[in-house]
This record gives structure tokens, sequence and C-alpha cells, in this order.
């Protein structure tokens, strides 16, 4: 079964917290639990609704902290939204590399639910556990895939799929980079494949929200601060500056973008966007929509004029307005870095 048509990706219409397609509200866990259900019992009939339904439950108690020993998601950059718009990439990737591909090529019902609750759980490390001392999960950028992938092992046995676990936690090392991905251990090529589409959708999903250029300037940077990427100590005591600014990182987003383009979604992952061609009638809205984003960076990066860049969209953590918190975090950041110089 074939998608809707596409509205113009260019539309102006496009709401913030909505997909690509302007069809699913992907701040909204049931929103983006129902869209992917459909897609799954589509092609394979014999997907269990009530294990697709379990993974979002848990995934919105898990970053509204209402689970357990879990403070909730606080990074304002990888929130709710980014999560579920990645969920649901990777569920079309799924279903539109199993329409595309002979027969024993296919991954089948349970290897796709696999790579779906992968997809889901793969940004869930920075959640910080309640015994974590960190005052934020961007502390945990550069080990929160592992912790992904402690968290997804220890929810598949809950759905009966402890089979899946090490094959997960291994794959979700696709949307990261703690492991070269040549070092990536799974056992069947197809799992493998598995990682190179929820790898992707990982990358497309974000490169193509409507408001990504704004989330880098105004919410991926504070991050990088918070986790010591824009700016840290050398071992002589200089300050090292990666980022010196939101507007630093926005310049360096188009070197971003076709570095990731050209080594991870062209090269390593072998053009595995090109399997969401099947299901929009050979257009592909989230490539179309980053090259739009790239297109229009340019115009902004040669005029000079960031106002332009005036969306100021919803962020969707355990708190409703994070961003001051986060403000005085990372300005308490960049006076320790430079204090301690």
């Amino acid at each position: 079964m074939s998608a809707a048509p596409l509205p113009s990706v260019t539309s102006r219409f496009r709401r913030n917290d909505f997909d690509v397609t302007n069809t699913v509200r992907v701040s909204s866990a049931d929103a983006v639990r129902t869209a992917v259900t459909d897609l799954f019992k589509a092609q394979w009939p014999d997907s269990s609704a009530e294990r697709i339904a379990r993974t979002f439950e848990t995934l919105d108690a898990l970053f509204a902290g209402r689970l357990a020993g879990f403070h909730g998601i606080d990074t304002v950059y990888h929130d709710r939204q980014h999560t579920l718009d990645v969920a649901l990439a990777a569920a079309r990737l799924l279903v539109g590399y199993e329409r595309s591909v002979a027969p024993e090529q296919r991954l089948g019902g349970d290897r796709a639910l696999m790579g779906l609750i992968t997809a889901a759980f793969h940004d869930a490390g920075y959640v910080r556990a309640t015994g974590d001392s960190e005052p934020n999960g961007a502390h945990y950028t550069s080990s929160h895939v592992s912790r992904s992938a402690k968290l997804v092992t220890r929810f598949l046995p809950a759905v009966g799929m402890q089979d899946w676990a090490p094959v997960a936690a291994s794959i979700v090392h696709y949307t990261g980079y703690e492991v070269p991905l040549a070092s990536i251990q799974a056992p069947d090529p197809r799992d493998h494949r598995v990682g190179h589409l929820i790898g992707t959708a990982d990358l497309i999903a974000q490169m193509a929200d409507r408001c990504y250029l704004e989330k880098c300037r105004d919410r991926l940077y504070p991050e990088f601060v918070l986790a010591g990427v824009a700016m840290g100590r050398s071992q002589e005591g200089y300050v090292n500056t990666r980022y010196g600014s939101g507007l630093d990182l926005l310049r360096k987003t188009p070197a971003f973008v076709e570095t990731m383009r050209r080594d991870r979604l062209d090269s390593a992952f072998g053009q595995a966007y090109r399997y969401l061609e099947v299901l929009f009638e050979g257009r592909n809205p989230y490539m179309e929509t980053i090259d739009q984003h790239m297109a229009f960076l340019s115009k902004v990066l040669r005029s000079g004029n960031f106002g332009l860049l005036r969306r100021n969209p919803p962020v969707f953590t355990r708190d409703p307005d994070p961003l001051p918190d986060v403000r005085r975090l990372v300005l308490s950041r960049i006076k320790d870095v430079w204090s301690d110089a």
C-alpha cells in the first residue's frame, strides 16, 4: 500500500512538530505509534500491535520521568520529538526495504520489530538515572549510545524478545560514534542492514526537521557546550574552541551535512534512504527537505542575515520550559572552562 501523495515539502504550512509529510505529529507518542502500527501491520500482518504499543508507552514514560529510576529527558535538541521522528522514519525505511528486495534478503517481522525498538531507544541513554550526578543528560553525549544499548537490552525481554537483545545492543551503534562502524558485530548480514536503516533514520529525520537550522543554533550548541564538545582545555591548560557560538556551529553545518551524506548515508549505509521511494511514488521527502534546508542556509550565510532563521519551536522534555535552566548551565560551563585555563 502506497502512502498518500505528498504535499509540497516547501509548504510554509508544515507544522513545527510534524513529520516531513505534515501528516504525523512527531511530538506525540500516540500519533507515531498509530502511524508505525499501520505501516507494520500492512507489511507484516502478524506483527504484534501490543509490542509496538508497549514500546511507545515505555518510551513516553521514560522521557516524561514517569518510569521508576529515571529523571526524564532534559536534552533540548535530543528531545522526545527527535526520538519519535526517528522511530517513524525507521519504520518507513524498514517497510520500504522489505518491499524493495528479493525474498532471501527480507528481514521478516521479528527482525524488523527489533529494528524499530532499537531506533526508538537509540537516544534513551541521554536520560539520567536518579542516581546520576550530572545536572543534564547532554553530559552523556560521548557515551549515550552505550547507555542506550543497556536500556534496549533491558526492555526487549519485557516484550518477549530477549533473544534479539545482543543484536540490538550492537547495531544501535550505527546511530553513534562510540564504536567504529566497521567494528560493529552482528550474526547475520540482515542485522547489519537493519543497523544501516536505523542509522539512516537518525540522520535524515533530524536534518529534515522543519526547524533543523534553528535547533542547531539554539539547542544543539548548548548540548555541545555541556558535553565538552564545543570547548575544552588542552593538557597544557589552553582553551580549545571547536564551536564558538550557536552561529559558529551553524556556519559549520553545511560541511557536517556533506560529510554525513558522503561517508555515512551514501557510503557506509549504502544509500539506504532510497528505500523510502517505494512508499512515496519515487520521491524522497526527507532528502528533498534536507536539500532545501541546505540551500536556504547557504542563502543565510551568504547574506549574513541570520534574522531569516526566526522559528522558535516548542521543546519536548520532562520540563515544559527547560531552556532557562539549560542556558544557566551553559553559562556556568563556559565560565568554568575559561576560569580554569
